[in-house]
């Protein structure tokens, strides 16, 4: 059992685990998980060379409240800032591992369901930031089955049903590894014969899966229209062989995505489009947590946001749970 689990490894996740060690949480009982493959992948792959990382990125005053702090830095130096923290408080990050869903026992504690494996923790906090809205196919998609066309796999159960996903990347391979664990027949379609997208692990978990046959792979297939038959996708594709076939759900993983159908399928209340947040960025779940973009609306916050943001939650955390 976990003291404390963190979904996320960029600024406001590793000062989240930060901030619980100062307060006397053992390391290991603290663990963060993170669907990419290193830390701070946006800052990474984002973020040119020579490009500063301010402190008071959209007006956000750089008055640090926390353990962690800094003022404006390189990107450089802001990778070994973070990195340092990792190393120095001995932090435990799963790296490309992604979080699927979340359960609240009885008890209050939680259940952390992962591509990986299964964790239990007394409190979550997600630091998982904001993203753009998921790419959409350039042909029309009926409105009438909006309940059976998805861009994740969080919004709906899929279970024992017939799954097409759309995409070459990493996110159609996690999603395709999911489903399968779920019961579902599963076919991926993919403009290209390689998938040189994918990072090697995914690459090999589908491979396994196709060759395990598990997985029904359509390599260069095109998708040239969609339509909704007896209330179910009816797809057509533009290879002579592949013809016209129906499916229960399509799921799209074109790029991009959102949270947001994420934290409502775990019981996070919204007005509107923001999540609902009591003090110190609880949530309406008890025990979960809500920490960095996520607590700073729409336009996002900056680094010093996610750091002090991290403190605030740390708070109500210590006083209210962990008695540290």
């Amino acid at each position: 059992m976990f003291e404390i689990i963190i979904i996320g490894a960029g600024p406001a996740g590793i000062s989240m685990a930060v901030e619980a060690r100062q307060t006397g949480v053992d390391a290991s009982k603290i663990l963060i998980i993170e669907k990419a493959e290193e830390h701070s992948f946006s800052i990474k792959k984002y973020y040119p060379e020579s490009k500063i990382v301010t402190a008071n990125y959209k007006g956000f005053e750089a008055k640090c409240t926390g353990v962690m702090c800094i003022p404006n830095l390189t990107k450089h130096e802001t990778i070994s800032y973070l990195d340092k923290a990792i190393i120095d408080n001995q932090l435990t990050v799963h790296y490309r591992e992604t979080v699927w869903k979340l359960h609240q026992n009885d008890d209050k504690t939680f259940i952390v369901y992962t591509n990986k494996a299964e964790y239990h923790s007394k409190i979550i906090a997600i630091a998982i930031g904001i993203l753009g809205k998921s790419n959409k196919p350039d042909y029309k998609l009926p409105v009438s089955l909006k309940n059976r066309i998805l861009f994740d796999v969080t919004s709906v159960e899929i279970e024992n049903s017939k799954v097409l996903v759309v995409g070459g990347g990493d996110s159609a391979s996690e999603y395709c590894q999911y489903l399968v664990q779920m019961g579902n027949e599963v076919s991926l379609s993919y403009r290209r014969n390689d998938f040189s997208r994918m990072n090697e692990i995914n690459q090999h978990s589908l491979l396994a899966l196709e060759k395990e046959n598990k997985v029904r792979i359509l390599r260069e297939s095109n998708i040239i229209s969609l339509e909704d038959f007896n209330a179910k996708p009816k797809v057509k594709f533009e290879e002579e062989n592949l013809g016209e076939d129906f499916f229960d759900f399509i799921i799209y993983a074109l790029g991009g995505t959102t949270p947001h159908n994420f934290l409502k399928l775990i019981g996070i209340e919204y007005y509107g489009e923001e999540p609902v947040l009591k003090e110190y960025y609880e949530t309406s779940v008890r025990g979960l947590f809500l920490i960095g973009d996520l607590t700073a609306g729409a336009k996002g916050g900056s680094i010093i946001w996610a750091f002090n943001s991290a403190n605030t939650a740390m708070k109500k955390i210590c006083r209210d749970y962990l008695n540290c």
